[in-house]
């Protein structure tokens, strides 16, 4: 409760290693009680959903994965075969030449949409519906239960979330990069033009070429604010202050909890188990938007923007809108 009321992280090893999912969720068994069950797939060239990448002639677009209905078995083998049979050392091994590789989407079961007790239900027996210490600290049940399942291909990009975060890793390794609140003026965030990955041709006649996605601006134009700077690559979109950020690191092994506090900005990456997989389980607890924490980090992201030449906010927006002078723009053709 002193680490929650300070807003700081902690992790507590093998907290979850007893839990049945720890116990039970191999690949096959996964299979087996999801079966041919429907699932929401995110889906991106470059396991880059929700991020923002450059674009020639449109600058930083923030860019959302495109989404398919598929079977979870279906999609569980899809992520285990690029994790197992795309890296480089298997191309070496069997031969295969950089140009003969085609591009394989990467695949994510993200929705965040309390997912486990709605979407993937056969599975929530296997965890706690709450986790105790957080029920008793934040006072309050967890507002979403999601289920994540991934490959190492997919990172997530730096960002934020306005909830209170409690992670649990069940299959293979979460590779944290965490900034703390204050350090909002490091990001570079600015507003940025939305846009979601689809088929170049945007799928017509039912050809749904998913080797080839490219990012179609959203209609009607919308613009979402977002940090810029990666504290992995801290030379590139920087701001003024971002060398004096501070980057705490952490990795989660199997059976491992981090507790994240709201608004810590975190990137995550993944390695996977022998069986190609990373899977993992999130609590999210609704901040307590009426305390003098929200306020203060409001306080310190505006001033921080302020400092920046006062970008990133509704004047960046009504420029960018007046520059755009069509809609449903593809990018890349």
């Amino acid at each position: 409760m002193r680490h929650v009321s300070l807003n700081q992280p902690f992790v507590v090893r093998g907290y979850a290693a007893s839990w049945p999912a720890s116990q039970t969720w191999s690949a096959s068994y996964l299979s087996q009680t999801l079966g041919s069950h429907p699932v929401n797939v995110a889906i991106t060239p470059f396991g880059n959903a929700d991020s923002v990448i450059d674009v020639e002639d449109e600058g930083c677009v923030f860019v959302q994965p495109y989404e398919a209905t598929e079977p979870f078995c279906d999609a569980l083998k899809k992520i285990q075969h690029q994790e197992l049979h795309s890296s480089p050392q298997h191309r070496k091994r069997e031969g295969e030449k950089d140009e003969d590789k085609t591009q394989t989407p990467t695949r994510y079961l993200q929705t965040q949409n309390d997912n486990l007790r709605s979407e993937y239900l056969p599975l929530f027996t296997s965890i706690p519906p709450s986790i105790p210490f957080a029920h008793i600290a934040l006072q309050k049940p967890p507002d979403a239960i999601n289920f994540w399942l991934g490959n190492s291909h997919s990172v997530t990009a730096l960002h934020k979330d306005n909830y209170e975060n409690i992670y649990v890793q069940v299959r293979g390794q979460k590779h944290f990069v965490l900034l703390p609140p204050v350090e909002s003026v490091c990001v570079n965030e600015r507003s940025v033009l939305a846009a979601t990955y689809g088929p170049r041709d945007g799928g017509e006649n039912g050809n749904e070429d998913l080797t080839d996605l490219v990012p179609h601006i959203d209609t009607p134009t919308s613009y979402t604010p977002f940090a810029l700077w990666d504290p992995e690559f801290p030379t590139l979109r920087s701001a003024r202050f971002s060398h004096l950020s501070r980057p705490l690191r952490v990795t989660l092994d199997e059976g491992d909890m981090l507790y994240l506090p709201a608004l810590w900005y975190h990137k995550v990456s993944q390695s996977c188990s022998e069986e190609g997989i990373c899977c993992a389980v999130n609590y999210w607890y609704d901040l307590d938007f009426g305390g003098s924490f929200w306020a203060m980090a409001g306080f310190v992201r505006g001033v921080g923007l302020l400092s920046l030449g006062g970008r990133g906010g509704d004047e960046e927006v009504e420029e960018k809108e007046q520059e755009e002078e069509g809609e449903g723009k593809t990018i890349g053709d």
